[in-house]
Order: structure tokens, then C-alpha cells, then sequence
């Protein structure tokens, strides 16, 4: 668990902003010269018209966007998240294109490689792949032991050229999703569809990327999630959008997420090491047909993806965040010694989102203890950013950002002010 008192990177610190700038500024075509016209393109078919768990579809699919290219994606997997339910898929009714004659239209917005993707997330099972036949299939413990093995094995590969497909990590995820891919069910037609093994690993990306943007309260009150497991087992369906407004229990599910991602991606990487070093690494290519070109980057999500958050925790800190900002933010004394208090004791059940951090910073601020501020609000900064979505959706993403560099700043001048209308009159970051 990365300690709450710990520096902050600031180079580190400084990247992230710089990836996010483009994004919060709304200079589009810095970030991908034909990204203007492509939300326009979506516009112009309805997307904004459509609802979507946490606003509207066009909203959503930018923010997935944005998750992507600051996760380092490859162009191809960012125009997949933008475009990602275009034809609808498993999961929701979104057809902006007609998926019998919407192929060459897409196609030329977004070029072939990634139509490929859209086309693939669009007619996959994607709760079977992902959910029944990969998450489900491990325990917790079995995750944490085995990214503590894959790491092991990965180092051994580019270091000593050593390889044992006999090893339990390698067995198990070589069992559920084999080197040449797995062949699934189109989920209208039935037909067989081939999917390769770095397209699962991407759709899996896709997946943490979808549902931190759109996961809240209110799925959890549809799905009786009060385990905080996210395993789509109950069925309210007279519950009230958008409920409550509390953060979701999905952290668990999608620290599962990542620890397959991560199992899939090394082991991706030794396969090709294997391969390489077997034939003396003379004249061995990228093998387009196992989809090799596609780049596995890890999202630096709950630690490079390395961690798994208790579901209990999870819990556990997300209700002790919501009576700090419920019930204890009036400003008196008492009740911000009480906030800190329960802000604390919630970081250490969940150290992977960041507005914990931003909601203690304040409170430092408040009481004049500017470097603890600074650290508080540094970390909370570069979590938000790493994620590129909020886990609190009572206010955007941009909000938290733009709140928590105000944090951060006044804590570099070691200044707060002391008057209602000096907090109103906080805004401008230099």
C-alpha cells in the first residue's frame, strides 16, 4: 500500500497534467487532429440524444476516449472507446450505426484497424468473455499470488532467457484463454467469431475504462450489489436514476480486471520472447494474425494494475468518505477533526482514488498544515489524473481536477483564505 505520507513525484506529477491540458482546455486537435470532426460525426448521428448511466452517450464515449489516451493506448484501441458501442453490443441499446450497412461509414471515419475493434466489441459476449469466463474464474488470493509469480517469470524471460509453460500462472491463463485466441458466439447471429488473445486483453481495458466512467450508485442499487463484488446478480429493476449519488462499489471488480490484464499482457510477452529466443531472434516479425501489432500498455491504475482491492474494504472506505463529505462538512472545528479522522481511516482501506486525498487536503488547508495539505492534495491530483475519470460523480472529472489544483497550488503558497468570500473568489490556476 503506497503510504499516505509519501512525496509526490513532481516530473511525474507535471506529465500527467500535460497529458490531461489538451483535454481540459478543449484543444481536441491537439490531441488527434481529426478528433474534432469525429465528435461531430457522433453528434450529427445522435449520440448526445441518447442517455447513458451517467449522462449521454456522447458524453461517454469521449470520456472513454480521453481514459484511454491518457492510459497510453495505442490510436487504434483510443478510436475503439470512442466508437465503442456504435452498433450496440452485449450490453446496451446504442445503434448511432446501422451495424448491417454502418461498417464502411465507420470505416472511413476511423480507418480499418480500428472499424476491426468497434466492429469485434460490438458483437462479442462481453459479459461471458470477461465476466463467467476469466474474472470469475479466480479467487482474490489466486490473483495476488499469481501476479507475484508472473512477475517473477517475466524477469526471468528478458533477463536469463529462461521459460517454464509449467508454472500455475502460465497453465491456468494459457487454459482460459490460449495463444491462438478463443473463438466466441456472435451474440445476434450466432455464427463462431475468432477473437485473439491481445483483443480479449484489450476488450478488457476497454471494460475498466467503460465502467469507471459510468459505474455509480445507482448500479449498484439495480443489481443488489451490496457485496460490493459487482457480479450482476440481483435484479431491482424499479430503482430510482440516478439514486443516491454515492461512488459505486466497482473497484474490486476492476482491480480483478487489471490483474488479469496484467497476467495476459506478460504472458503475451514471454510467449513473444519465447518464440524470439527459440529462433535466435533473426528474421521473427510481428505475427499480424495473433493481432501483434496492437501494443498491451498497463493503465497506472491501481498500481500499474499490480493490487487488488478488497471488496469488503471497499466498502468499508467508501462509506467512511461518505459520512466525512455527508456529515461533517459544515466547516465547525469538531466536525472537521471528525472529517479528517474518518478521511484518514478511509485512505487506508482504499489508497487508489483520489478524492479522499482532495477532501483531507482541504481540511489541512483549513488548518493551516500546508505541507500536509500539499501532499494530500498532490496525491489526490495525480490519482485523478491516472484515472482520467471521477470516482466521486457528484461533480466531472474536470471539476475535480480544477478544484484540486486550486488545492494544490494555495498549498505551494502555504495560503488559504480566511474569509467565505475568499474561497468563492478561488479559481485561476497559473
Amino acid at each position: 500500500m503506497p503510504s499516505q505520507q509519501g512525496n509526490i513525484n513532481n516530473d511525474y506529477l507535471e506529465t500527467l497534467v500535460a497529458s490531461a491540458r489538451p483535454f481540459l482546455r478543449g484543444e481536441l486537435e491537439a490531441i488527434d487532429k481529426n478528433l474534432p470532426s469525429l465528435i461531430a460525426v457522433l453528434r450529427s448521428v445522435g449520440a448526445g440524444e441518447c442517455w447513458h448511466k451517467h449522462g449521454s452517450f456522447l458524453e461517454h464515449l469521449v470520456d472513454i476516449y480521453r481514459i484511454l489516451k491518457i492510459w497510453k493506448a495505442p490510436d487504434c484501441v483510443c478510436l475503439c472507446g470512442l466508437f465503442h458501442s456504435a452498433y450496440s453490443n452485449s450490453y446496451v441499446n446504442l445503434a448511432i450505426f446501422d451495424p448491417n450497412t454502418g461498417q464502411d461509414v465507420v470505416r472511413g471515419h476511423v480507418g480499418d484497424a480500428a472499424e476491426k475493434l468497434i466492429h469485434l466489441f460490438c458483437i462479442v459476449p462481453r459479459q461471458p468473455l470477461i465476466h463467467d469466463d476469466l474474472l470469475f474464474k479466480y479467487s482474490d488470493q489466486e490473483l495476488v499470488e499469481h501476479l507475484k509469480a508472473s512477475d517473477v517469470s517475466l524477469r526471468n524471460a528478458k533477463e536469463k532467457g529462461l521459460f517454464n509453460a509449467e508454472e500455475a500462472w502460465r497453465k491456468k491463463i494459457n487454459e482460459l484463454l490460449p495463444a491462438d485466441g478463443l473463438t466466441v458466439k456472435h451474440i445476434k447471429t450466432g455464427e463462431d467469431v475468432g477473437v485473439s488473445r491481445r483483443v480479449v486483453a484489450t476488450f478488457v481495458m476497454l471494460t475498466i475504462a467503460d465502467f469507471s466512467d459510468q459505474l455509480f450508485g445507482f448500479q449498484d442499487f439495480l443489481f443488489n450489489n451490496s457485496d460490493g463484488k459487482l457480479e450482476f446478480a440481483g435484479n431491482s429493476f424499479s430503482a430510482l436514476w440516478p439514486g443516491d449519488g454515492k461512488p459505486g462499489l466497482w473497484m474490486n471488480s476492476l482491480s480483478r480486471m487489471g490483474a488479469i490484464y496484467s497476467l495476459i499482457a506478460r504472458e503475451e510477452e514471454i510467449f513473444i520472447q519465447e518464440r524470439k529466443t527459440s529462433a535466435g531472434a533473426v528474421g521473427v516479425g510481428v505475427n499480424k494474425e495473433r493481432d501483434e501489432d496492437i501494443e498491451l500498455p498497463v493503465p497506472p491504475v491501481f498500481e500499474n494494475c499490480t493490487r487488488i482491492l478488497d471488496a469488503k474494504e471497499q466498502i468499508e472506505g467508501r462509506d467512511l468518505y461518505w459520512e466525512a463529505v455527508c456529515g461533517n462538512s459544515d466547516g465547525s472545528k469538531e466536525k472537521l477533526e471528525k472529517a479528517e479522522e474518518l478521511l484518514l481511516a478511509c485512505i487506508e482501506k482504499n489508497p487508489f482514488v483520489g478524492e479522499p486525498h482532495v477532501v483531507l487536503g482541504q481540511i489541512y488547508l483549513a488548518k493551516g498544515k500546508f505541507e500536509e495539505a500539499e501532499r494530500q492534495a498532490g496525491k489526490g491530483l495525480m490519482l485523478l489524473l491516472e484515472w482520467g475519470s471521477p470516482w466521486d460523480k457528484r461533480m466531472s472529472w474536470e471539476g475535480w481536477v480544477a478544484w484540486t489544483r486550486v488545492l494544490y497550488m494555495k498549498a505551494k503558497e502555504k495560503s488559504w483564505p480566511q474569509t467565505s468570500w475568499g474561497v468563492l473568489n478561488l479559481g485561476l490556476v497559473r
